[in-house]
């Protein structure tokens, strides 16, 4: 249970962070009008050891925001944000490479990612059977 309540806090104060200045930003400019030309794009990204984010311990939490361009604590934040335009910000397109080869070890990870892409809500949880299967799905929007 302490794993869980851990792991909410974690996600909440990395999600506030992030997205908490999101909020305002389509009415900070004059007489309404939107203060970009951009939708938002900001994403909290979090790893943990575990079969679901439920029971997972946390291991690592980045932010990834790609409108108007890259930035966040993500390691490759340009590269995941052109990875996330080519598919559309569909996470589930993302698929395994063949050039990767990973062991049959389980030693389960889950990734959630939450928060808002050009303008629309997305969460999303996916657990993987060990860390090079997470790192073989796309080229780095999960290496993190």
């Amino acid at each position: 249970m302490r794993n869980t309540a851990r792991w909410a806090t974690t996600l909440a104060l990395t999600a506030t962070a992030v997205c908490g200045p999101l909020t305002g930003a389509a009415l900070a400019g004059p007489a309404g009008a939107p203060a970009s030309l951009y939708a938002p794009s900001a994403l909290v990204l979090t790893l943990g050891r575990g079969d679901s984010a439920a029971v997972a311990t946390p291991q690592r939490a980045v932010t990834l925001s790609c409108a108007p361009t890259a930035s966040g604590t993500h390691p490759a934040a340009a590269l995941a944000c052109a990875e996330l335009r080519g598919a559309g910000g569909d996470l589930e397109a993302l698929t395994a490479r063949d050039d990767v080869s990973c062991t049959k070890e389980y030693d389960p990870v889950v990734v959630t990612v939450d928060g808002v892409w050009q303008g629309k809500r997305v969460s999303y949880e996916r657990t993987f059977g060990n860390e090079c299967v997470k790192n073989s799905y796309g080229m780095s929007v999960f290496t993190f």
